[in-house]
């Protein structure tokens, strides 16, 4: 197939070498560093398997890499999204345009940006855990997901099977959108971790530099339950019935049993919390993608819906009303 992937983070950087190492695909990127970029990208996983493909071409200009495309996928963060979608719709045509992960607004957004009738997918959780390993050149794969979940609008039947075949894992279609752009991934789960940490620690010093999930706490296991539950209240009044909810989907029974299932799941155990070192020690470092997109481009859109359909979210505000407050 031939594809264009949008962004050149660490998504970015996995999706390119997975996607480019099988035969018969011609993967271009657009981004705004293109000469940091080699012709070549190697991945790593957590297994000792290596994906290295070539790449066609490398721009920071959508005419030269959107010509023909069979697929665009947007690899960034939810401040990118809108204003991508507006650079690249003079070039795409009938192209499927999609998201690795539709919790930062890709469906809100290409609703407002694009025709109609624009062909678009996007996906419930991302299919990789990845880090950029040398910039335009390789990266890590982490972890791997079990299954994938894609909301479709005007694409073909079957497509779901085109996108299991390039992404190695089983995908299920969902019903609607707002299966895809609500999650109680990142834009929960991230953002009652980051409360838990630093509320009223905001200038704090602390000895090390905190492992994300390998020291999760209790504390954190009940903000995210209470946030969950007001969430599914909200899937409730839309109608949306196919997700799980925390509890369900980490196999945990209360607090306790998800902060233990948390702390054990291997894949999770090296990342670190978004902090940054300083000479009395290491504080919150409130630039991070943690804060800059899972409040403003993730829980925003939790949030706004709850409100537009007078349901009560006194977690979820609560969260939502800190993080937005140390970013501005």
């Amino acid at each position: 197939m031939k594809i264009c992937i949008c962004g050149g983070g660490s998504l970015g950087h996995v999706c390119a070498g997975v996607l480019s190492s099988q035969a018969g695909n011609e993967v271009s990127i657009l981004t705004g560093h293109p000469e940091k970029w080699s012709d070549e990208v190697v991945v790593n996983d957590c297994d000792g398997k290596e994906y290295r493909g070539k790449l066609l071409k490398v721009s920071k200009e959508p005419e030269d890499v959107l010509k023909g495309q069979e697929i665009v996928l947007l690899c960034l963060p939810g401040y990118l999204i809108e204003e991508t979608l507006i650079r690249i719709k003079p070039f795409i045509g009938n192209t499927k345009v999609g998201s690795i992960v539709s919790s930062t607004g890709f469906f809100f957004f290409a609703h407002k940006v694009l025709d109609k009738d624009a062909r678009l997918f996007g996906f419930q959780r991302v299919p990789y855990i990845a880090r950029v390993k040398e910039y335009g050149r390789s990266a890590n794969l982490l972890g791997y997901k079990k299954a994938l979940s894609v909301a479709t609008e005007n694409t073909e039947e079957g497509f779901e099977k085109v996108l299991e075949k390039l992404f190695g894992t089983p995908v299920t279609r969902l019903d609607s959108f707002y299966e895809a752009s609500l999650t109680n991934s990142n834009p929960i789960l991230h953002t009652g971790r980051l409360y838990s940490m630093f509320k009223g620690k905001e200038d704090e010093m602390f000895d090390h530099q905190i492992l994300f999930y390998k020291e999760w706490t209790d504390e954190a296991s009940e903000i995210e339950i209470q946030m969950d539950e007001e969430f599914f209240r909200l899937l409730d009044t839309l109608g949306v019935k196919s997700l799980p909810t925390l509890l369900n989907y980490y196999e945990s029974r209360d607090a306790m049993s998800l902060t233990n299932k948390i702390k054990s799941i291997k894949a999770f155990e090296k990342i670190l919390s978004p902090m940054t070192e300083m000479e009395e020690g290491w504080k919150a470092d409130f630039t991070s993608r943690y804060f800059t997109e899972d409040f403003p481009y993730g829980l925003r859109w939790i949030r706004d819906l709850a409100k537009e359909n007078n349901i009560a979210t006194p977690m979820i505000d609560q969260v939502y009303e800190w993080g937005i407050s140390r970013i501005k």
